[in-house]
């Protein structure tokens, strides 16, 4: 693979960048140390390098034929409204009329109104969401310029929790340019509201754009520097809620380890949550991070896939409850699962896991770059022999191709 890659003129540095790996990771692929099995990490190797998965892997599968398209569809996104919401100036007309009068009565509209926008995030509900945020984030930003000054820090909580939601749909629908947009403002209104630890969850909103833009170096010193300033000013009897930042932290820093293929490093920063979700102690909701010792073991899940050890992946999943975790969560895992499956040849249960998932959030089986990616190998996999349960989930994925 080093010859090919020279003949196209690409340095490793270059290729591991665009393939959202770390050159030393890269440098062991070509040295024969890092061996690559899955089919996903040598479609990603392939497409870095301009050529047929076949070139570097001659018995793969043959992609799929993808009926052409027509030229006059346009697949509407959940959240076309709400990445418009984002563009330009959010109150222009305050600037022109700064004398507006505010209403304090609302506040409490105003709050009922960020928790459903969190309930359709964390439901995967990103058609109902997008509909809702394109009036409340001007008649947010408004009320925080209008209010007077002892209302403002409660709008500008609500307005950091709104674009931290915002932030988290926007990954999860890979759209990362527009999550990183929303997570710098949710960061800005947090600091501007008077709550740390809010700042903090946005830096985690933040952290995951930049795992979705392969930005991996920017996320990891991101997550790094804020598990440094936590840990150093966390002096006396911890709060749940800081325990919830802290241990989410350490999980997105997995999730960037485990995409650079970094495997003990993963797993110390695995270690790190569950040592956090101990001293929580129970599965809570603060800033909607979803953290509790449940969810460290779904993201244990996950990291164990991303790096390709499948046993590991399911042994951790058997017997996991997460009843009180959200759709988004429990689906999560579900895919999870589902991965770990396909990696040990067991077709049929990993399309009953993903069927399962689909059921809990379709949305996000439809938009997962993971989640898609599965069942494209799966299909591949089976060939003329794929069942028609599994073609119809294909199709309804637009996982053909």
């Amino acid at each position: 693979m080093a010859d090919l890659r020279r003949q196209k003129g690409v340095t490793q540095g270059e290729l591991a960048s665009a393939i959202g790996r770390t050159a030393s990771w890269l440098s062991q692929v070509e040295r024969g140390i890092q061996p690559v099995n899955r089919l996903d990490v040598l479609r990603l190797l392939a497409d870095g390098l301009g050529v047929p998965i076949q070139v570097l892997q001659p018995d793969a599968p043959p992609s799929a034929e993808v009926p052409p398209s027509s030229g006059t569809e346009t697949e509407a996104n959940d959240l076309d409204q709400a990445r418009l919401v984002l563009s330009g100036h959010p109150a222009l007309d305050v600037l022109l009329n700064p004398c507006q009068e505010f209403q304090p009565g609302g506040l409490g509209g105003l709050r009922a109104s960020v928790d459903e926008i969190w309930g359709l995030a964390h439901g995967v509900e990103f058609a109902e969401l997008n509909a809702a945020v394109g009036e409340l984030v001007p008649e947010l930003e408004r009320a925080c310029r209008i209010a007077p000054v002892e209302y403002r820090p409660q709008l500008h909580d609500l307005l950091a929790r709104t674009y931290q939601a915002l932030a988290a749909a926007f990954v999860r629908q890979d759209e990362a340019d527009a999550a990183w947009v929303a997570a710098d403002r949710a960061i800005r209104e947090a600091e501007l509201s008077g709550d740390p630890l809010s700042v903090f969850a946005g830096v985690y909103r933040l952290c995951h754009a930049f795992v979705r833009l392969k930005h991996l170096d920017q996320a990891e010193r991101a997550a790094s520097t804020a598990i440094s300033a936590l840990e150093h000013a966390g002096a006396g009897e911890p709060t749940p809620q800081y325990l919830s930042v802290l241990g989410s932290l350490h999980l997105v820093l997995a999730l960037v380890h485990a995409r650079s293929g970094a495997r003990s490093s993963a797993r110390r920063q695995i270690d790190a949550a569950r040592s956090v979700g101990r001293r929580l102690g129970e599965d809570r909701n603060d800033f909607n991070l979803e953290f509790g010792p449940a969810n460290v073991e779904i993201q244990a899940v996950s990291t164990a896939v991303d790096l390709g050890d499948a046993g590991e992946a399911l042994d951790l999943a058997r017997g996991l409850r997460t009843d009180g975790l959200s759709a988004e969560r429990r689906a999560r895992l579900l895919m999870d699962t589902g991965r770990a499956h396909a990696q040990r040849r067991q077709y049929a249960d990993a399309l009953d896991c993903l069927l399962r998932a689909e059921e809990l959030a379709p949305v996000m089986i439809r938009t997962h770059i993971a989640a898609r990616t599965v069942i494209s190998d799966l299909v591949l996999g089976a060939g003329r022999t794929a069942s028609d349960e599994l073609r119809a989930l294909a199709k309804r994925t637009d996982s053909l191709g």
